[in-house]
């Protein structure tokens, strides 16, 4: 794409971006403050990934998800993971018919647009297999045939991170299947104070009117691949991902934190994220920023730290930070 056609493009992204500043700003009608979380919410519905919530109970995981739902006027299944969940309370399963001797299928919850895996970290292996292939292969399999899921298909999920009774930790693979891992922070002063006033109520008002469609997001999706990104940001995203892996080739004295740095997948994610977030700026072009601004929720889940970074109280996000810091920027 040359100059000539990023001008060309700016003001088709700045009205197709239009319905993504409407929905937010209604969310935000409902949900005070975390922005963070509303704004990562919509790139992955915009980038085709999968979004993992982690913070502790009352934070408005489970409601932002819901009122998010609403405002597409799409499909919306809440699925509340218990440690006693089988994989056919997810994805279905077959009834005999006694009157024709015959099975037929009968769909589980999965089958929705929205997906909210509430507490995903409380179910077992089997249950996590079964919602891996959803995830990975947008299909799942119910005896022998395989049923391709509604589009367009986003997984939401919450997990609590203190609480560690009763929970099964996700798989490294299927942990990596997230495009962006968010960490949910409680709200300030002033906002704890707006949510006294808005929500200390017996029914609280939440209506949210709808502002958008699947239809809508799948042209969306068009329209994000459309969007220029600059070869000099392209190897600076590589950059990033090489320093999880090797940070000695950028000066970085991280190795002895790192066990394992980001997959491929991390490339894709980032590339794909930076998009998102130009095209909900309304630009028709990525910047190093939008790289930036979205990394650390991309990368904190992929980079693994080694038994000596937690002996030292060094988190995913430090190392990341650190890479963030000295990866030189284009």
């Amino acid at each position: 794409m040359t100059q000539l056609d990023v001008k060309k493009i700016g003001p088709a992204i700045k009205a197709a971006s239009e319905p993504f500043s409407r929905l937010r700003d209604e969310v935000s009608r409902v949900i005070v403050g975390q922005r963070e979380m509303i704004h990562h919410m919509l790139i992955a519905i915009l980038a085709n990934g999968h979004i993992l919530l982690e913070g502790v109970p009352g934070l408005a995981k489970t409601l932002t998800v819901s009122c998010l739902a609403r405002g597409i006027r799409t499909g919306f299944s809440r699925i509340q993971f218990t440690p006693d969940l089988l994989p056919a309370d997810l994805i279905g399963t077959l009834i005999y018919q006694p009157q024709t001797g015959q099975f037929t299928v009968k769909k589980g919850p999965i089958f929705s647009n929205i997906i909210l895996a509430d507490e995903v970290n409380r179910a077992p292996a089997k249950v996590q297999s079964a919602l891996l292939e959803a995830m990975q292969e947008r299909q799942v399999t119910i005896g022998d045939q395989t049923h391709p899921l509604p589009q367009p298909f986003l997984v939401m999920a919450t997990q609590n991170p203190i609480e560690q009774e009763g929970t099964y930790p996700l798989p490294e693979a299927q942990v990596d299947r997230f495009m962006l891992k968010t960490t949910v922070v409680y709200p300030s002063r002033d906002e704890e104070r707006t949510i006294l006033d808005r929500m200390a109520f017996t029914n609280p008002e939440k209506t949210i009117q709808p502002v958008t469609s699947p239809e809508e997001i799948i042209k969306a999706r068009e329209t994000v691949d459309e969007i220029y990104i600059d070869d000099k940001i392209k190897d600076y995203i590589v950059s990033l991902v090489m320093a999880t892996r090797d940070p000695s080739q950028f000066g970085l004295k991280l190795k002895h934190l790192i066990q394992y740095g980001a997959s491929p997948r991390a490339t894709i994610m980032l590339t794909l994220g930076a998009k998102a977030g130009a095209f909900l700026a309304g630009r028709g072009f990525v910047t190093p920023q939008d790289v930036k601004d979205i990394a650390p929720a991309i990368l904190r889940h992929r980079v693994i730290i080694t038994y000596e970074a937690e002996a030292e109280e060094i988190t995913s996000d430090d190392v990341v930070k650190t890479i963030l810091d000295h990866v030189p920027v284009p």
